[in-house]
């Protein structure tokens, strides 16, 4: 049937949700461009590509195999779309991430579509699928902070709608031209995008082996074809896995490293979920969402026809005889149904949730938490309101129905709109005692720009110019450390005799991003959090840091690490001359040069092997940042006083 033969229900149904898809796009781009920025965190990314770019590989710095990009897909895209377009980085992370975003909501509603017309595809009058928890995300402001920003959270929600939209697909058959299940090629398509989950970020591993499980525990497949799929799944990620760790020596990117991933602050975690919850009063549109969610399946409870044929209702007598080999096959025939993809789309939010909490959140406002925020309202991105039929409107069931309904998201919309006008954080610019900012607030008020995008834009941060005349005054190269003013750095030079060209600049600043952003790749840039240094990153873990900056590396360390000048008066007064010496001795601790040498060191086939065979135990290695207890740990030689 053609559009034009349509019902008049059907064309009025069809009319409304297009009208829906088209204005969400429409407040999602215009809600991100509005915010429009690219935080420090994000120039991090853009190091990386510019290094692709000019033919030296996947690193951060020349010459060091460091991983410092959590998600490995979203710098890949950002470096073939800037080879492609030969644009300047910042405007391609702008645009691609404007694409992603507005599509991530398309993706939502037609995968929500499909769900609701499936499952009230025998109920009479016209079904108008309203936007409501796609409504309800771009409301909170920081998922339109996040949907540019230069990270990877746009392509992560993008990721997820376009999987939630494939199982979809997979579990219902399309209800309005009577097509059966999608075959072997659709399978094969989701397994594919599925398997690219640990490569959008690492935790998506949740939702890709969740999904396919349900993939591969579908009933009347052939072991031909799940041998398939396992292929299709695991080839990209499982292909990356492995050069991954001959490459950097490590099994997931430093980053995981550096922030301990695999720690618990469930304290922090809570506080940060409040954080996000409190300030939008954001309970109260999944609590009526879920209503309206509870009401549609009270209401259409059917016993859902899964792949493989009708299931007849078993009586009550028949249950007791089953025997395990009947229970396993109806489960297995349960997972390809629309609630069961539904399902899937809860427990996926709650266990990403679970994990940003358990690890302590984030320390910008709400961002780990709108990923799995959009798995919970993938199920109500569009609310069904069934109109009655005019000859049945009344003071029936019908008629009560939709009214009920009508309100719920009504509500949603209110909400809606006082939750965009929102300020959020109170003080949200300033760090607080929580640890907690609003990052796009903190950078514009920083910067005195209102959209910080360009790298030029970060040089009206406090040090950045004073970093880049500290170079260019320092041609001999030098280590540049950060004092408390705000205008000058102290630099401590290399030994003599300097070779040709100079010794060569290394920055040591919290800040990767601007700082890397407007130096040369030449220059290096390492940080004391270990994000890009990895002697910072395999320290212990602060318990009462602030999260997401809870190692500390001292600059003693640097300063033997790079090599420069380790007295008085070269050496700025702050820092001690026998600290210094201990870290040159601890430095010599053989696991940490073998560490080191992972990354730092020519990689031969045979170092790509030890890498290969060492990777995880590399990622627990651990040093002591305080020198003193770095020698002991190793049990070297302490170095004579020097005063």
């Amino acid at each position: 049937m053609g559009a034009h033969d349509a019902p008049p229900d059907r064309r009025l149904g069809r009319v409304v949700f297009a009208v829906g898809v088209a204005l969400s796009a429409l407040l999602m781009f215009l809600g991100a461009w509005e915010r429009r920025w690219i935080a420090d965190d994000g120039l991090i990314v853009l190091r990386t590509v510019r290094n692709l770019l000019a033919g030296n590989g996947p690193v951060f710095n020349i010459g060091e195999r460091v991983e410092a990009n959590t998600s490995t897909l979203w710098t890949y895209l950002v470096y073939a779309a800037g080879r492609l377009t030969g644009i300047r980085l910042e405007y391609v992370v702008l645009g691609i991430a404007l694409v992603l975003s507005t599509t991530a909501v398309v993706l939502a509603m037609f995968g929500a579509a499909r769900l609701y017309r499936w499952r009230l595809r025998d109920a009479g009058g016209a079904l108008l699928l309203l936007p409501a928890g796609v409504l309800v995300y771009i409301a909170v402001p920081p998922a339109r902070d996040f949907a540019t920003s230069g990270l990877e959270t746009c392509l992560v929600i993008c990721w997820i709608g376009l999987l939630w939209l494939l199982m979809m697909r997979w579990a219902t058959p399309d209800p309005e031209r009577a097509r059966p299940l999608p075959g072997t090629a659709q399978i094969l398509g989701t397994a594919f995008v599925a398997g690219l989950g640990p490569l959008v970020r690492p935790e998506l591993a949740l939702l890709a082996v969740l999904a396919l499980l349900m993939l591969f525990l579908t009933p009347d497949l052939t072991w031909r074809v799940r041998a398939a799929m396992v292929a299709v799944a695991g080839g990209v990620p499982v292909g990356y896995q492995i050069w991954r760790m001959g490459y950097y020596g490590l099994p997931y990117p430093n980053t995981a490293v550096s922030k301990d991933a695999g720690g618990a602050k469930w304290s922090q975690g809570f506080e940060y979920l409040g954080n996000l919850v409190s300030p939008y009063l954001l309970w109260l549109p999944f609590l009526f969402l879920a209503v309206a969610a509870a009401a549609v399946l009270m209401t259409t409870r059917r016993r859902e026809r899964p792949a493989g044929g009708p299931v007849p209702a078993a009586r009550p007598w028949e249950v007791r005889g089953l025997d395990a080999r009947t229970v396993v096959a109806r489960a297995q025939r349960a997972l390809r149904t629309p609630t069961a993809v539904v399902g899937f789309a809860l427990v996926s939010g709650l266990a990403l949730a679970l994990y940003s909490m358990r690890v302590g959140g984030d320390f910008m406002h709400g961002r780990v938490l709108l990923p799995p925020m959009f798995c919970l309202l993938l199920p109500v991105a569009v609310l069904p309101l069934r109109l009655p039929e005019r000859s049945r409107i009344g003071n029936d069931a019908p008629t009560r129905f939709a009214a009920g309904m009508a309100f719920l998201w009504l509500g949603t919309i209110v909400w809606s709109f006082f939750a965009s006008n929102t300020t959020g954080m109170v003080e949200g610019a300033v760090v607080g005692r929580s640890g907690i900012v609003d990052e796009r607030a903190f950078y514009a008020l920083n910067t005195g720009h209102l959209h910080p995008i360009r790298a030029e834009d970060y040089l009206d941060y406090p040090r950045m110019r004073a970093m880049v005349g500290a170079i260019a005054d320092n041609p001999n190269g030098g280590l540049l450390l950060p004092t408390p003013s705000f205008d000058t750095w102290d630099v401590v030079p290399p030994p003599e005799p300097i070779p040709p060209g100079g010794a060569g600049h290394t920055v040591f600043f919290l800040n990767l991003g601007m700082t890397s952003m407007n130096t040369s790749l030449q220059t290096r840039v390492v940080d004391q959090m270990g994000l890009a240094y990895p002697l910072a990153s395999h320290t212990e873990r602060l318990e009462d840091g602030r999260i997401g900056h809870d190692k500390i590396l001292y600059p003693d360390w640097v300063v033997a690490d790079t090599g420069m000048v380790d007295v008085h008066p070269w050496l700025p007064a702050y820092l001690d001359e026998d600290w210094v010496a201990m870290a040159q001795v601890a430095l010599t601790c053989p696991q940490t040069q073998e560490l080191l040498a992972s990354s730092r060191a020519d990689l031969t086939w045979g170092l790509f092997k030890r890498n290969l065979r060492n990777a995880l135990d590399y990622a627990d290695y651990r040093i002591e940042r305080v020198p003193k207890y770095e020698i002991q740990r190793c049990d070297l030689e302490m170095p004579p006083p020097r005063n």
